[in-house]
């Protein structure tokens, strides 16, 4: 099975491709740039969409992990759309399907999370909101990394010092959230 993931440090932190990659023995593949949009993958004058646009028309993938800006699914909720129908009948058309890994919100109590202006479930669930719309219009699967993080955030230590990034922990419950999604729906 291959997997190309589309995203930016949420996906790259700690190398989360090569954690699904030792997880799930398939080969995993990604495009990423720290604070990146989706739409950066659309965009043939982008380094993101000179990579993706070709790898979607020339390769082979069986599904494409897509994952926005931290806040973009709330803070920039048209743009996001937008991308996402733009991507997806890419994805389809070379043969994959679309997975949206569904990210969380920054750590509970932190400064990050403050400058927001959201609390903690505010901000979890207006991502939740946006990667949930996103999937429905466009029949994608979902990977809710956010609600995992959410459930196990008080027993696991999931963020970085910087209140936001994952730590190894949080990467590898991101990568069994969606290795899960992507097996339950092969079967």
């Amino acid at each position: 099975m291959r997997i190309l993931m589309l995203g930016n440090s949420f996906t790259y932190f700690n190398d989360l491709p090569d954690i699904l990659a030792a997880l799930t023995g398939w080969e995993v593949v990604s495009h990423t740039r720290g604070g990146a949009y989706l739409s950066e993958h659309l965009d043939p004058s982008c380094e993101l969409g000179l990579k993706t646009l070709p790898a979607l028309r020339d390769q082979r993938f069986d599904y494409v992990v897509m994952q926005g800006q931290s806040q973009e699914p709330f803070r920039c909720r048209a743009q996001f759309l937008d991308a996402v129908r733009g991507l997806c009948p890419l994805i389809r058309a070379s043969g994959a399907t679309p997975v949206l890994y569904a990210t969380w919100a920054y750590k509970e109590g932190s400064q990050r999370l403050a400058d927001t202006g959201l609390s903690y479930a505010e901000m979890l669930a207006r991502l939740t909101e946006g990667y949930e719309i996103a999937a429905k219009e466009n029949d994608a699967l979902l990977a809710p990394a956010g609600k995992a993080f959410c459930d196990a955030r008080k027993v696991l230590d999931l963020y970085v010092e910087d209140d936001y990034h994952p730590s190894q922990t949080g990467s590898l419950l991101a990568a069994m959230t969606i290795a899960n999604t992507i097996r339950t729906h092969q079967k």
